[in-house]
């Protein structure tokens, strides 16, 4: 691979909104540039427009935060996402994922020591970014965890996560924590 695609970010090509944005970020995540954010925000309003749209789903979203937290860490996995994994390992903990918990949801949902509800949603995870569906018997599962508005969201979440792993990877956006 080689390195990143686009020219780094300035005052200039973020804009002022979009730049104080960024540089708020790399100060709460303590990476000085959050590069997701200089890179992303160089797009104007379309990057504004997507931060309210992850936000309402990540951390604003009506699943348990562990749950989303969870289904994050999954599709950074599967989708070797890196950039993912290091942003969402140290938010996850904050949620109640230790160590044991992420690595078991890093190997998937036949890791050993895993309850039957975190299978599951890592089995429904797994489903939707390999097929781009879900059987009827995992959504009839998941009924079971969730109420319809929840399945809604976590559809959207997964393909979100997905989709973002694919921007990651495709404009090779630097890891900000290594």
């Amino acid at each position: 691979m080689t390195g990143h695609r686009t020219p780094p970010a300035t005052l200039r090509s973020l804009r002022p909104v979009n730049w104080g944005i960024a540089r708020l970020a790399g100060a709460v995540t303590r990476t000085g540039d959050m590069h997701l954010f200089s890179t992303l925000g160089q797009t104007g309003g379309l990057f504004r427009a997507w931060l309210f749209y992850s936000g309402r789903l990540m951390p604003f979203g009506g699943l348990p935060r562990k749950d989303t937290e969870t289904v994050i860490l999954r599709v950074a996995a599967l989708r070797d996402c890196r950039y993912e994994q290091d942003h969402h390992l140290r938010l996850g903990a904050r949620a109640g994922i230790d160590d044991a918990l992420a690595d078991a949801i890093a190997a998937g949902p036949d890791a050993p020591g895993l309850d039957s509800r975190t299978a599951l949603i890592l089995r429904a995870v797994d489903e939707v970014v390999s097929t781009r569906d879900l059987s009827d018997a995992t959504w009839t599962e998941l009924t079971t965890v969730w109420s319809s508005r929840s399945l809604i969201e976590f559809v959207l979440l997964v393909t979100q996560y997905d989709g973002l792993a694919t921007t990651i990877t495709t404009l090779r956006i630097p890891r900000d924590y290594q």
